[in-house]
């Protein structure tokens, strides 16, 4: 059984395929998926597949590029999706200085209204981070974090601040983009990330595979389909040197500790 533990199956670039995928994901291995929501316009979509799906499980955050646009009452927005939900977690959340000119400090209070949120509710947060992993690692120092941990998606730090997320509760991800060549120096920091703390995602409609690699190409070649999460299966098991069938065991262990006793 598969799990992808990070995607954005409501994004409307998957709108000409979501029900061709939707009928395919039963009978194609994947037990779960985390359907993230990044922005108050879209968790009422993400809420709605969820009650449509068994197979989704809900995601509801706000993610550093939408902090300008957020309303007022954003926080209590999200802290009503998340109640409504008890299997949801917290996210996609995070910082990001390579946007264009970034409000970190605005990011910052966002994603520590939202860490407080994840602990005071007992969820798993799902970071997003580019560009400020140092500020990053500051804040969750400084702050109470969720007994269950947190992933960090589309891991792109460097290897070396590796142990210190992990002390923190953190597990890291992997996406079919790891896969292009251009990306070789970033998906070497994964085999020294422990297996123990490697899941897989796909973060589609993006992060798609190299052409030669994709199991699942769509018409827009820059749209990544779901079920393109057996590839970060492959890379889990080349980079940490197991079996294809070892990397889907260990996954389905680290995605349980991480998620599975929600809403229990």
């Amino acid at each position: 059984m598969l799990f992808d533990a990070h995607n954005h199956l409501q994004d409307e670039r998957l709108d000409p395929w979501r029900e061709e995928i939707a009928a395919a994901v039963p009978s194609s291995g994947i037990g779960e998926m985390i359907v993230n929501g990044s922005c108050e316009e879209d968790w009422p979509q993400v809420a709605e597949l969820a009650q449509k799906h068994t197979w989704v499980r809900p995601a509801f955050g706000l993610h550093p590029w939408y902090v300008k646009e957020r309303g007022s009452p954003w926080l209590e927005k999200l802290r009503e999706h998340l109640v409504a939900h008890p299997r949801a977690v917290v996210g996609e959340t995070g910082l990001d200085r390579w946007i264009e000119n970034p409000d970190v400090e605005a990011q910052v209070a966002c994603f520590r209204a939202q860490v407080a949120l994840a602990v005071e509710l007992d969820r798993p947060i799902t970071i997003h981070c580019l560009r400020a992993f140092g500020l990053l690692e500051e804040v969750l120092r400084s702050r109470k974090l969720p007994r269950r941990g947190f992933l960090l998606h589309s891991y792109g730090g460097p290897a070396e601040m590796v142990p210190g997320f992990v002390r923190l509760g953190g597990y890291f991800s992997v996406s079919p983009y790891f896969a292009h060549p251009r990306k070789a120096a970033q998906l070497a920091t994964f085999a020294k990330i422990p297996l123990e703390r490697l899941l897989a995602e796909t973060d589609a409609p993006d992060m798609w595979p190299p052409l030669e690699l994709n199991p699942h190409p769509l018409p827009s070649a820059d749209v990544n389909h779901p079920l393109n999460l057996s590839v970060s299966y492959d890379l889990i098991a080349a980079q940490h040197g197991i079996s294809r069938e070892e990397a889907e065991k260990v996954v389905a262990g680290n995605y349980q500790r991480l998620f599975d006793d929600l809403g229990a």
